[in-house]
């Protein structure tokens, strides 16, 4: 009977305290949604002492931003690494983005590409897009066009818009996989949806050149207008020239169907 007493004993004052610093990173998260900064970074500083990753992760962003706290890139890298050496796959790409930077922490593109691996190996999508980056560019690991397409489509699978380009980008080049503008017309459609000026651009031009999709000036002077008005610098002279190909109602055509397609959100436009 003492045995199951001190059995039940011991395992109360291991689950207790995870409980209650459970709690002050809840309480944490609630006071930092109203904006009481002051009282998150009280209550995650409680609990990150006691080794609660997410509220060390909480802590290093709230220091990188300066949110209730003076703006530290150094106690950010702090807070970031005793939260990355716990697995948080959060923690383990800022930190990257830190050393990836220089910022609070010596440049380290080796360091970086290491953190963004970890976390991308968790499915951090962010993560997976700037390893496949590092590969693509060889920042920190050997230049490796196919590791990029790799890490790009994985992201690119979860909704991530900017690896959903990239990845149209390797296909349209045939870089780390066979060129297939098809396989670059339908990445690019998808970020486009998303928002993405970019892949609205590039999606523009594959219709102005009729590669991976049949040839339709009308579409292709509505996909680069938009990403022009989207800030994509190049997109505003592809499109003057594709209009001196156009009749001038089929200009206005193409403005009529931007129209629908930003009311549509980018949903649906071809």
């Amino acid at each position: 009977m003492k045995n199951i007493f001190a059995v039940i004993w011991l395992s109360v004052s291991v689950l207790l305290p995870s409980v209650v610093w459970a709690g002050d990173l809840e309480a944490g998260e609630a006071a930092a949604q109203r904006g009481d900064y002051a009282t998150a970074v009280r209550l995650w500083t409680k609990a990150a002492s006691q080794g609660v990753a997410k509220a060390q992760y909480n802590l290093g962003l709230l220091a990188e931003k300066g949110r209730g706290v003076r703006q530290d890139y150094t106690a950010a890298v702090l807070w970031y690494t005793k939260a990355a050496d716990h697995g948080d796959a959060g923690a383990q790409y800022n930190l990257g983005v830190m050393y990836r930077d220089g910022r609070g922490v010596a440049q380290d593109q080796k360091a970086a590409a290491l953190l963004f691996t970890k976390a991308a190996e968790q499915g951090d999508a962010r993560a997976q897009h700037d390893l496949g980056m590092m590969y693509a560019h060889g920042l920190g690991v050997a230049q490796d066009y196919k590791a990029a397409v790799q890490w790009y489509t994985k992201a690119a699978e979860q909704g991530h818009a900017k690896s959903q380009t990239n990845l149209g980008d390797m296909y349209d080049g045939g870089r780390g996989v066979a060129q297939d503008y098809k396989a670059a017309v339908s990445w690019y459609t998808k970020a486009a949806a998303q928002g993405d000026a970019g892949a609205q651009t590039d999606l523009g031009l594959k219709y102005a050149k009729g590669q991976g999709v049949t040839k339709d000036l009308v579409a292709a002077y509505m996909w680069l207008d938009i990403g022009a008005t989207n800030g994509e610098g190049s997109a505003e002279r592809a499109r003057d020239i594709v209009a001196q190909y156009m009749a001038p109602t089929d200009v206005k055509r193409a403005k009529d169907k931007e129209q629908l397609c930003i009311k549509a959100n980018y949903k649906g436009c071809n």
